[in-house]
């Protein structure tokens, strides 16, 4: 297994899926609700988002030859959106890249089943994760090795949430908001580096700046 895909596709995951907001908004749509109840919509919606997310991993690379899209294209473009999710992370700042809006939480209140919004979509499947699955998916040039291990790190990722989603409650009291930016603002920083990365990438491979090179 290709580890070093395994933990690039790890952490773009766990960034752009967000385990530490999905926490705290998570305990907070549903404090009202008995532990059943939390349970059964937190596997409902992380199985909805997986189907989301696995669909865009299959049908990625054709989606992007339907519109025309290359990929240099998609890696400056999908660099550009994971640099300004990961702004957002580090400056503790909410546009929606990986979760709710304040819209969008408001509307959640009234629901009495979050499973599909806000929690599958945005919370979960939300344009961030999307646009990592498409590009590392199609980055992988097919169904190969590379593309399962990338699909690996998306499902260890969704479980974690789920597990995530659990415990929201208990862990929110234990660690704190401090202790939740934290964590936040740390993995904000490892994925403005890859998003850089994937800039550079996108810039090399189209040609556009003739003397950048590895």
């Amino acid at each position: 297994m290709p580890i070093d895909t395994f933990l690039l596709a790890l952490t773009t995951f766990f960034a752009t899926l967000g385990p530490a907001d999905l926490l705290v908004v998570y305990a907070a749509l549903t404090q009202k609700n008995t532990q059943a109840e939390r349970r059964v919509m937190a596997l409902r919606g992380t199985v909805i988002a997986a189907v989301i997310l696995l669909f865009f991993a299959v049908f990625g690379e054709v989606l992007l030859r339907l519109f025309g899209i290359t990929l240099p294209a998609l890696r400056i473009a999908g660099g550009i959106l994971l640099l300004l999710i990961s702004i957002d992370m580090v400056f503790a700042r909410h546009s929606g890249g990986t979760g709710t809006t304040p819209e969008e939480e408001n509307e959640a209140q009234s629901r009495a089943d979050i499973s599909v919004f806000p929690l599958a979509t945005p919370l979960l499947a939300g344009p961030g994760a999307i646009s990592a699955v498409i590009l590392l998916t199609t980055g992988s040039g097919g169904f190969n090795l590379e593309w399962v291990v990338v699909v690996l790190a998306l499902l260890a990722i969704l479980l974690l949430c789920y597990v995530v989603m659990l415990v929201a409650i208990p862990i929110q009291r234990l660690l704190g908001i401090t202790g939740l930016a934290v964590v936040s603002r740390v993995v904000g920083v490892l994925l403005a580096a890859l998003a850089v990365q994937f800039l550079l990438d996108g810039l090399k491979s189209s040609g556009l700046i003739p003397g950048l090179t590895g």
